[in-house]
């Protein structure tokens, strides 16, 4: 089993990239996705927000007031770190139940948008990085998400810089390429990665390890 980071800034193009990932084979995990279902109505996660936010982060039906809570925590980052302190570890959990329900073989493609800011490389054995230019993103957000420049600007500076994302990066997809050239060049990463796959496999079999292993030595990863 080989696992996957991906991660990109916002309007970088991350889940169509995803969605080629999944057509070529991979078992995605989303964490966007597990971090709604881990705060729907009637979850444990639900209960632990509203004891941390209060009721007031409630809608009439008992479901989770997303822009209510979104205007508090992303103005007070001591909030949002517990807010964090909460989710985060129900989405690993969660995370971790889906990847062990994988095929030993599989390539397990986490989709993670906050992976550089919040240091999570090591736990990858590949950190997949879509990038866009600045210039990309905006217009992006804009014309196709209807936000106003200044809502886009704001979120592309809440996330981590081009640079540090980058940084992280093992395999590096272009995403400021038509559609057609970014099929291509996902097809190429698809069979990179089926190949660390199988390195990974047949070497965990010659050391009689079953099941998987979270991560890599750091001077094992090849950087691209």
């Amino acid at each position: 089993m080989l696992t996957v980071g991906l991660t990109g800034g916002i309007g970088a193009g991350k889940s169509e990239v995803s969605r080629l990932l999944v057509e070529c084979g991979a078992v995605l995990i989303d964490a966007d996705k597990i971090a709604r279902e881990v705060v729907e109505r009637g979850t444990p996660g639900l209960a632990a927000v509203v004891d941390a936010f209060g009721e007031d982060i409630l809608t009439p039906d008992g479901s989770l007031d997303r822009p209510k809570l979104g205007s508090i925590v992303f103005t007070d980052p001591d909030k949002l770190a517990l807010l964090n302190s909460i989710v985060h570890p129900l989405v690993g959990a969660r995370s971790r139940e889906l990847e062990s329900a994988a095929a030993q073989d599989a390539v397990i493609v986490h989709d993670v948008p906050l992976l550089a800011e919040n240091g999570l490389a090591p736990l990858y054995d590949v950190v997949v990085v879509v990038d866009a230019a600045p210039e990309t993103q905006l217009d992006r957000l804009i014309r196709l998400r209807g936000m106003t420049e200044e809502d886009a600007r704001a979120r592309m500076a809440a996330q981590a810089t081009r640079d540090k994302r980058l940084q992280t990066a093992d395999i590096v997809i272009d995403n400021d390429v038509p559609l057609e050239q970014l099929e291509r060049r996902v097809r190429e990463v698809w069979a990179d990665l089926v190949r660390r796959a199988q390195q990974k496999t047949a070497a965990e079999n010659d050391l009689g390890i079953v099941g998987p292993v979270r991560g890599v030595d750091a001077g094992q990863r090849g950087k691209e």
